[in-house]
């Protein structure tokens, strides 16, 4: 479904970057802890961890404890409150890379949905270019997938109507 909530959309992005390298499962089944540690994700909140938050992080066996996945959300919130400071929210920026619409793709099989698309490739640069960290190309088209920005329903999936 489509997310146009800042503190969701920041929710997600922080999740695909932690999944780097990892199942979605695992970390679905760590999203309650990671809500807890972060502040339930309010970027004004995580912008202002330090060290010693960093390091409660750290040891907190409930998320994934790799100190640059770590920094990255804290670095990333830091980003967003910019985007919010430019752009006036950070759906208004992130929805511009699909020109304000879900992007309705019409694939017959699982094996046709690309891992990544221009469009990602436009978001991580110009993320990347913002200082956002772990927004790889294939990491962004996850992140447009998980927030509705791309319908990668396969055709005869209920969904996919339902998002047309």
């Amino acid at each position: 479904m489509p997310v146009h909530d800042d503190r969701l959309l920041f929710e997600f992005l922080v999740l695909e970057g932690a999944q780097a390298g990892l199942s979605w499962m695992t970390i679905l089944k760590k999203r309650p802890a990671y809500r807890a540690a972060f502040n339930r994700f309010h970027p004004r909140k995580v912008a202002r961890y330090g060290e010693e938050e960093m390091n409660a992080l750290l040891v907190n066996a409930g998320i994934v404890r790799n100190r640059l996945k770590i920094c990255s959300a804290v670095k990333n919130a830091q980003a967003v409150l910019a985007v919010q400071k430019e752009f006036g929210s950070f759906d208004a920026y992130i929805w511009q890379f699909v020109g304000g619409r879900p992007l309705q793709n019409r694939w017959r099989e699982m094996k046709e949905v690309p891992p990544r698309s221009r469009h990602s490739d436009a978001m991580s640069k110009d993320l990347a270019k913002r200082g956002f960290t772990f927004v790889g190309s294939t990491i962004c088209y996850a992140f447009m997938q998980a927030t509705g920005m791309v319908n990668d329903h396969i055709v005869t999936c209920f969904r996919h109507k339902e998002l047309t």
